[in-house]
């Protein structure tokens, strides 16, 4: 069991890479917290013995009482986030103000919230880990039609090597987590939401240099992995599942 002994928090866990994390940390050992802003989304979680609560992660009070409730983690995977679509000129002020919000300000509430607790357990550990949701879509490279979705994770993999700088002689170890396209409920409505929702699909799995869609399953690993002991030499890292696009 590589988690066995671990508590971890998840937001975003009732669907996609969140749901998918929070069953496989669960099946690795770890007491998991499973968060969303959707309860029935929650509701078969604790069949599998998960902890399940009810999160806006937009909320700040909601986020203090929660850290409360988590106490010492030793783990936190901030999940939640939310994809625009279109170009600068598609971008309105509430547009850029919801997704920087839900993107990057929960990140920065949840894991301020979460790390004097997580420090007294580092201290008592040796080692805890936060890991941030970013995408190839940052930073690392630009896409069409991305331009706020880009910018709110190029600043998650720029809070995540901060918070890894100041910490990491405290034994908090921080990293982002940058995955390619991947089949999951919020990529089928954007396929959905689309003009031409066959040439849509076509299109995300044209860019995938593999010739497919990721599914929930080809991320999991990582997630458990920088969430594991076995990852305690790494910190700070944007770390890629991208099918080989930015090859």
């Amino acid at each position: 069991m590589r988690l066995a002994g671990k508590r971890i928090l998840i937001t975003a866990a009732g669907q996609g890479i969140g749901r998918a994390s929070a069953l496989a940390c669960a099946q690795e050992g770890a007491q998991v917290l499973a968060t969303d802003r959707d309860q029935a989304l929650l509701a078969d979680l604790g069949a599998n013995g998960i902890e399940t609560a009810v999160l806006d992660v937009t909320d700040p009070v909601a986020i203090v009482a929660m850290a409360t409730r988590a106490g010492r983690l030793d783990g936190l995977f901030n999940c939640a986030g939310f994809v625009h679509h279109g170009t600068i000129l598609d971008a309105t002020d509430d547009d850029w103000s919801f997704s920087m919000d839900l993107n990057v300000t929960s990140m920065l509430r949840l894991t301020r919230a979460c790390l004097p607790a997580m420090l007294d357990r580092a201290a008592e550990t040796g080692s805890v880990s936060i890991l941030n949701m970013a995408s190839m879509a940052s930073s690392i490279k630009g896409f069409v039609n991305r331009t706020v979705y880009g910018a709110t994770k190029a600043a998650v993999i720029g809070l995540t090597k901060a918070v890894a700088a100041d910490f990491v002689k405290q034994g908090v170890r921080c990293n982002a987590l940058c995955p390619g396209t991947v089949d999951t409920p919020s990529l089928r409505g954007r396929i959905a939401a689309a003009a031409d929702p066959v040439q849509a699909e076509k299109d995300f799995v044209a860019r995938q240099p593999m010739g497919r869609l990721a599914t929930v399953d080809d991320i999991t690993p990582l997630v458990v992995y920088l969430l594991s002991d076995e990852s305690r030499f790494v910190t700070g890292q944007a770390v890629l599942v991208d099918g080989g696009v930015t090859i």
